[in-house]
């Protein structure tokens, strides 16, 4: 029987792990790249050299101060150029290794260079740069396309050199002073980076910083870059934008603000408009995100989408996770993507992690909820470490205390959260989470203190009692 042919417009990490599994299931498998490398943008200008430059100056702060009395802090000398040099050597050697070795070792995944566009609803259009054109038909597609930094409807803007998140993480230079424009994961998390890469910052924030989330992370947040001396403006949008003589002059609601450096990090928009969805009725929704359903099929049903150009959470491991998932469903396999007990991270210092519900979205959906806060400074390992900022949130149905969701604001908060989505996932109740065994002065144990509240007071506890 002749292979399934599936062609896939990208090749970044839904495309990638779409065509491993697809090549696996006996298929032939195309991937058309308009751009210039492969790999899309986890590796090459998202999760990877991002926290590379935040890990970098996580430890340039750990010398500049530290919670310890015996060891004494010491302003940091930073070679900003050669750490973009070794960032940049790693992004190379994870795209050899990860994207270019399985090209070159994987005889059924071809790549074709060109941009894609759909002739109808089985061909593709492929222009190449030498301005020749290719037809490409297949029996399944994968729409894999990404997406790229959007731009804030403000005047004069776009005429100003402004960075967006793929300068900012490559930049020779850390700025005098940075202005950040956004409050969401990329601008919070770059902006604390080069605050501690030397850098004044000021943060403009149109609501409040992660005003999708759980409250009390934006407040959390905002204390602990005030405190590290990030100038954090809520409820505040620039009017307009110049730059002149090396300087960018915003207007804004809260008065003027100028520095040598400005962050646009107001959210990524799909890289859908040129492929010709609609004339093949290819559904998209705001901002052109695809519409998918849980096996990551389209409207139209031998074309799937994955990643962030669907209307997937925009995450690389929910990007993988979709690409698997649609080439079994390509190859005659049935396969779901749940995302209920979706763990997601911000790698700031404190880190914010969620899973599952917040209160308000329980609410919002007519669950009645019992929740409880615990303050860091009951945790043994924040104690040892001398850092008690943050807390850990457990929303649980009222009557069953089946666990809902929980918010983190923690050091390493990244390392407890899959704990929590573990229980979620098998819909444990706060009193079998507070049951578990939990190793003593490690952050997760938080988990484990956190449940315990629904039942006592977790300072009349003996430092790890069970």
């Amino acid at each position: 029987m002749k292979p399934v042919s599936i062609a896939i417009i990208g090749s970044g990490s839904a495309a990638f792990a779409c065509a491993i599994q697809a090549v696996d299931r006996g298929a032939r498998v195309t991937l058309v790249e308009a751009g210039e490398v492969i790999g899309g943008t986890c590796v090459n200008v998202g999760c990877v050299p991002s926290k590379i430059l935040i890990r970098a100056a996580q430890l340039a702060e750990q010398q500049r101060r530290n919670p310890f009395a015996g060891i004494a802090d010491a302003e940091p000398a930073v070679d900003r150029p050669q750490l973009i040099r070794q960032q940049q050597a790693r992004v190379e050697e994870l795209r050899a290794a990860k994207y270019q070795h399985i090209l070159d070792t994987t005889p059924d995944i071809q790549l074709l260079r060109g941009r894609a566009r759909f002739a109808d609803a089985h061909t593709m259009s492929i222009a190449r740069a030498d301005g020749s054109e290719e037809r490409l038909s297949a029996d399944q597609f994968l729409i894999a396309t990404g997406a790229s930094p959007a731009l804030p409807p403000i005047p004069g803007l776009a005429d100003t050199p402004y960075w967006t998140s793929d300068d900012a993480v490559f930049a020779d230079q850390a700025p005098e002073h940075l202005v950040v424009i956004g409050s969401s994961v990329v601008a919070v998390e770059l902006a604390q980076a080069y605050r501690r890469l030397g850098s004044r910052v000021t943060v403009l924030a149109r609501s409040s910083l992660l005003f999708r989330e759980e409250p009390l992370l934006g407040e959390g947040l905002t204390r602990a870059f005030e405190d590290e001396g990030i100038r954090v403006l809520g409820q505040t949008q620039a009017s307009r934008a110049d730059y002149r003589d090396g300087e960018f002059i915003l207007d804004t609601n809260s008065g003027q603000i100028r520095g040598d450096r400005l962050l646009v990090a107001t959210g990524r928009n799909p890289n859908t408009a040129d492929l010709g969805l609609e004339a093949i009725g290819v559904e998209t929704g705001p901002g052109g995100a695809v519409r998918v359903d849980e096996s990551l099929r389209t409207s139209v049903p031998h074309i799937y989408a994955a990643g962030d150009c669907s209307d997937m959470p925009q995450f690389v491991y929910v990007a993988a996770a979709a690409g698997t998932r649609a080439a079994i469903n390509m190859t005659g396999g049935e396969a779901r993507l749940d995302t209920s007990a979706m763990p997601a991270v911000i790698f700031t210092d404190p880190q914010v992690a969620t899973v599952g519900l917040s209160e308000q979205e329980a609410h919002v959906r007519g669950i009645e909820t019992d929740c409880r806060v615990l303050e860091l400074e009951n945790v043994p390992r924040a104690l040892a470490n001398f850092d008690t900022r943050g807390f850990i949130k457990m929303v649980a149905e009222a009557g069953s205390h089946r666990l809902l969701g929980v918010q983190v604001l923690a050091h390493e908060g990244g390392e407890v959260i899959q704990a929590a989505a573990l229980a979620l996932r098998n819909r444990m109740t706060v009193e079998q989470l507070a049951d578990q065994l939990f190793p003593y002065l490690t952050m997760v144990e938080g988990l484990k203190l956190c449940a315990q509240t629904f039942a006592g007071d977790v300072k009349r506890l003996s430092c790890c009692a069970g």
